[in-house]
């Protein structure tokens, strides 16, 4: 059984003696408890504290030593503990969540529901099979599937488990939040809050507390965030949960950034770079080795800043995050423009190096607006990423002297929509935003339609796949072709279509 904090009869006193202590709130101690319980026991005996093991390391934030036991676990697993095996298959889904292996997580969970689907009495097994599906959809930000899992699960759980209704709330908050009706996400995140805190579950009620916070965040509610992010931090740091305190001090990090206070953001962004690193979450590590280079750039020290980057680019890179790739290479061009912005006789090696990371970067992101099936999502999309990014790719093309590639992204902008001329010129702020968006893997099961954008718009609404759009041929000639060729190469994606259109 996983660590729940109940025993039955059954029980070795080794095991009940870890249940005690993770009901205490000693995590770590229980991890050492089940640990000691595995050596040289019996198989049942091993394969169960071994799991127990695992969603102890799990909940500490050692995510992979977590997947080498569940695996230890599951592979010594006996005949006759067969029932063990889906909960340790959820719980072995958890892991690979954290650890930002998706498909491994998918997979594990498509094992599990398989073996529940026999229809045998697995107690609350089914609520949490559902609950991490629910997870990895969020996670791939399928949003229309996360809300309908998290319906189903709403309902299994008022049915087996009452007590535990606040985590498909949550995620019913989760889902809302991201679609753009925020106000009802909150609304579900408080309702979640309530029944943690009605469960006495302390942990949930800590976790939901960070989730809201960062809602907060995110819809730029900064002082309604201090409270319950306040609240949970204390939580986390007391009980040694080194992923959750790390999401912490990056979201106490992000306050003290956006309020101009960069020593406090940098202490902050270092302890939770310490906290990524120790629990081997490497995506958030680099998340936050990200803002670390805002705010070093912001202190003039442009080296570290780029150091930085190019190690967040590497991480995201080998985990084929294309788009967060893109992403970081259009704000290190933000921040090389700046540099160049403030000086009278800016280098010309520098603009250089901008307009090589905006005009491929910007390309990129713009090409994904109709993979979006979201409407919020496009308009999130396009207000925060895209049209910045564009923004920027002028600027630097237009510092260069090149008019001729100023012409090519007019041409390319104008292609099939009309090109709002204000949001290119007029100078705005741009801004990092806390999370980075990653749209969602194409589904490549469907043929997808060539559209122009305005019917591209109605098509991705009704989760129509949409072609990127073609390539523009003037007497011969294909507009921006290498830079369409080094943003293909660098992020991993199609950008253009093989169509070439001649204007």
């Amino acid at each position: 059984m996983a660590a729940t904090g109940r025993t039955s009869d059954g029980d070795d006193d080794q095991l009940a003696a870890g249940y005690a202590a993770y009901q205490r709130g000693d995590v770590l101690g229980a991890l050492e408890i089940f640990e000691r319980a595995a050596q040289d026991a019996p198989p049942r005996l091993r394969s169960a504290a071994l799991i127990n093991a695992a969603s102890m390391a799990d909940e500490l934030g050692e995510h992979r030593r977590s997947v080498g036991l569940m695996r230890t676990a599951l592979a010594v697993l006996p005949a006759d503990a067969a029932r063990q095996r889906p909960a340790a298959l959820v719980n072995l889904s958890q892991a690979y969540q954290h650890l930002g292996e998706l498909d491994s997580a998918q997979e594990t969970l498509e094992e599990a529901r398989s073996l529940l689907a026999d229809g045998t009495d697995q107690g609350l097994l089914p609520v949490a099979c559902l609950l991490s599906l629910t997870a990895v959809a969020l996670h791939r930000q399928q949003w229309a599937r996360a809300h309908e899992l998290a319906a189903e699960s709403l309902d299994v759980t008022r049915r087996l488990a009452p007590e535990l209704i606040g985590h498909p709330l949550m995620n019913l908050a989760a889902a809302s939040f991201e679609i753009g009706r925020r106000e009802l996400a909150v609304d579900f995140a408080r309702q979640a809050l309530a029944a943690f805190e009605a469960a006495g579950d302390a942990a949930a009620v800590a976790e939901t507390q960070q989730n809201l916070a960062i809602m907060f965040v995110r819809s730029g509610r900064y002082d309604d965030a201090e409270e319950p992010l306040g609240a949970s931090q204390g939580f986390f740091e007391g009980a040694e949960l080194e992923h959750r305190a790390g999401i912490g001090a990056k979201t106490y990090g992000y306050l003290a950034e956006s309020r101009g206070d960069f020593d406090t953001a940098r202490t902050r962004y270092r302890h939770a770079l310490d906290r990524f690193d120790k629990a081997g979450a490497v995506l958030d590590a680099a998340d936050v080795r990200l803002r670390l280079a805002t705010v070093a750039a912001a202190e003039d020290d442009l080296a570290l800043a780029e150091e930085l980057l190019a190690m967040s680019f590497e991480v995201y890179a080998e985990h084929g995050l294309g788009m967060h790739c893109a992403q970081l290479d259009y704000w290190h061009a933000e921040l090389l423009h700046r540099t160049i912005a403030a000086d009278a006789h800016p280098d010309p090696a520098t603009l250089s190096r901008a307009l090589t990371l905006a005009v491929p970067a910007a390309l990129a992101i713009d090409a994904v607006r109709h993979t979006l099936p979201n409407g919020n999502q496009r308009e999130h999309w396009h207000r925060t990423v895209a049209e910045p990014a564009m923004r920027l790719a002028f600027q630097c093309a237009a510092r260069t002297g090149d008019g001729q590639l100023v012409a090519d992204l007019i041409d390319s902008r104008c292609a099939g929509t009309a090109l709002d001329v204000e949001s290119v010129i007029e100078p705005r702020s741009a801004t990092l935003e806390f999370e980075l968006l990653d749209p969602p893997a194409s589904d490549d099961s469907a043929p997808a339609l060539h559209l122009g954008t305005a019917l591209a718009d109605v098509a991705a609404a009704a989760g129509i796949r949409i072609a990127p759009p073609p390539r523009l041929s003037d007497r011969g000639r294909i507009l921006l072709s290498d830079y369409i060729s080094h943003a293909e190469q660098r992020y991993g994606r199609l950008i253009r279509d093989h169509r070439v259109i001649a204007l």
